[in-house]
């Protein structure tokens, strides 16, 4: 009888260390394979080769295929590797294993099992949390002979991967499982998984044993320029006429938000979410709070209060403080602010030309994160930590151009990447009606669409194109200037007369016009003495002769008055 029982115990005991290496199979982790440490070798002479199959559910492979593929693995001490088992959860991060065997007599190098992540997806809003599932698994089990309804305690520092469960309405507390179950993270602050009882480093890249972490941007790996710190501190003046005062705008997506408010006052927020629904939130005790779907916690001590979000905030969020005493208030404030708008670079425009050699670009738009839309620059040049990349210059269209041609091909108008040219403004009004002047016009860089819809682009995507000149010269033509007729006769016979002449505007056609300067104007009358003496007596003065051209002179003279006026 005991030999029997020995035997038993023996079985039972080999029985025990494959269950248990079987169970060490589940796991979260990425594509590459990774190793864990805490799985220890399992000796092929540990267990059965039956009881292998039986246990995992994994089919065996004919043998010729297992040597095969051996062979291609490069290991002639294992066996190839198995299929990969499905995964342990359908979201939020699960495992899947995979098997080898050791072909040696002896014992072989590495470990019998490997690890990939799967089913990274976020769950469902409704899909509730893991540990909870298992901890309400035992509510139809009875405890010590009754029900409970059991609620799960996370953030255990001893035992994280233990199943811990609160029974609710008591300060019951019960480890109703020794492991949880593969894929369950150990701290709901990080993504660390229990694996077989173990809690597993996993990175932000959801790899097992990875390093990366987020930046305060939420970047995984990142550099941190994807947002911006702000932080300060905010002074209340209370007034009468005043019950509250707007501390800062604490915008969507923001991240690892601290307010501390120190005084009598008291703080509370207003929220508006991104389809412009609009909330207040008066924190009056301390806890952990959901506002506009964040995650909000309070503590409240006596003349401070204190508020913390890791975020990202679901909804632009307003900080205020209403008014208790008379006493001013300060109210710190620190969290990262996301840059909205960023640049992207854009794929390479279609080549400039069919053949012979030519020139495709990229370009950068910037682009608005939280519609997903393509906007202004402007907007990407706010943020000082904005730097547009530069663009892509890259040879296509290496191809000969058929001989029949001899030319190039240029590729007409695209309906997806439209080509870029030169677009030009009318020519400004010339500066000078005369003498050579200058006419000005601005000239950009342009992109139409299939709808004939024209923008604006950068420069530098016309930079292989002729641009249009930007000036030009005008009325090169001479201004019209005066021209002085011959002097006419002097209006007396004998003594001191006046003599006129005729002085015309000339144009550069040599025709009678307008424009002249008054001021340069010749004058077209001026004395005159004949030389012969006068007989009559001196104290008469010269008779001025009225001859035919002296009246024409005249007429003409007041007919120019009106007509000199510049045109």
């Amino acid at each position: 009888m005991s030999g029997s029982l020995f035997k038993t115990i023996v079985l039972i005991f080999f029985r025990f260390l494959f269950i248990c290496s079987a169970i060490k199979a589940l796991a979260v982790l990425v594509e590459g394979a990774e190793f864990l440490p805490e799985f220890t070798l399992i000796r092929r002479e540990s267990y059965p080769e039956e009881s292998l199959g039986d246990s995992l559910n994994h089919k065996s492979d004919d043998q010729s295929s297992r040597t095969s593929r051996s062979e291609e693995n490069g290991d002639s001490q294992w066996d190839a590797w198995g299929p990969w088992s499905e995964c342990s959860r359908t979201c939020a991060g699960g495992a899947s294993y995979s098997l080898r065997r050791c072909l040696s007599s002896r014992n072989c190098e590495g470990l019998n099992i490997r690890y990939r992540t799967c089913s990274s997806v976020d769950c469902p809003p409704e899909a509730g949390d893991f540990r909870a599932q298992q901890c309400s698994a035992h509510n139809d089990v009875k405890y010590q002979g009754q029900y409970y309804e059991w609620l799960p305690l996370y953030n255990d520092p001893d035992k994280p991967c233990a199943l811990k469960c609160l029974a609710m309405g008591t300060a019951l507390v019960v480890e109703l499982a020794p492991k949880v179950l593969d894929g369950t993270r150990c701290y709901t602050e990080t993504l660390h998984m229990c694996i077989s009882g173990n809690c597993q480093v996993v990175g932000c890249d959801h790899k097992l044993g990875s390093n990366a972490k987020e930046d305060n941007c939420g970047v995984c790996s990142g550099n941190g320029s994807t947002c911006r710190l702000v932080r300060g501190q905010h002074k209340s003046q209370g007034s009468p006429n005043k019950l509250d005062n707007t501390v800062i705008a604490v915008p969507y997506g923001s991240r690892h938000v601290r307010i501390v408010l120190k005084g009598q006052d008291h703080l509370y927020l207003e929220t508006k979410s991104l389809l412009g629904q609009r909330g207040e939130n008066s924190l009056s005790s301390t806890g952990i709070f959901s506002i506009a779907n964040t995650s909000i916690e309070f503590q409240k001590l006596p003349e401070k209060e204190i508020l913390r979000a890791d975020g990202p905030l679901d909804a632009d969020f307003t900080v205020k403080i209403q008014y208790v005493g008379n006493a001013d208030s300060i109210v710190q404030f620190f969290f990262y602010q996301p840059i909205i708008h960023q640049w992207r670079e854009t794929d390479f425009f279609p080549c400039s030309v069919t053949c012979g050699g030519g020139y495709q670009l990229t370009s950068a738009e910037c682009y608005d994160l939280r519609s997903g839309r393509v906007v202004s620059d402007q907007y990407c040049h706010y943020y000082p930590e904005n730097i547009k990349p530069k663009p892509k210059l890259q040879e296509c269209g290496m191809d000969p151009c058929p001989a029949s041609d001899g030319y190039k091909q240029i590729i007409p108008f695209d309906h997806f990447h439209p080509l870029p040219r030169w677009d030009s403004s009318p020519w400004t009004a010339c500066s000078s009606s005369c003498g050579g002047g200058a006419q000005l016009r601005t000239v950009s860089c342009v992109e139409e669409d299939i709808n004939g819809q024209v923008s604006s682009v950068e420069e530098w995507k016309c930079m292989y194109i002729q641009k249009f000149p930007v000036v030009q010269p005008c009325n090169l033509f001479d201004c019209p200037k005066w021209l002085a007729q011959e002097w006419s006769p002097c209006t007396v016979t004998c003594g001191q007369g006046l003599r006129y002449r005729v002085v015309l505007c000339i144009d550069h056609r040599g025709l009678h016009a307008g424009g002249c300067n008054a001021k340069t104007k010749p004058h077209i009358k001026e004395e005159c003495i004949v030389t012969v003496p006068c007989y009559k007596p001196k104290e008469k003065l010269p008779v001025e002769a009225k001859l035919p051209w002296y009246k024409q002179a005249q007429e003409l003279e007041e007919l120019l008055t009106v007509s000199e006026e510049p045109s």
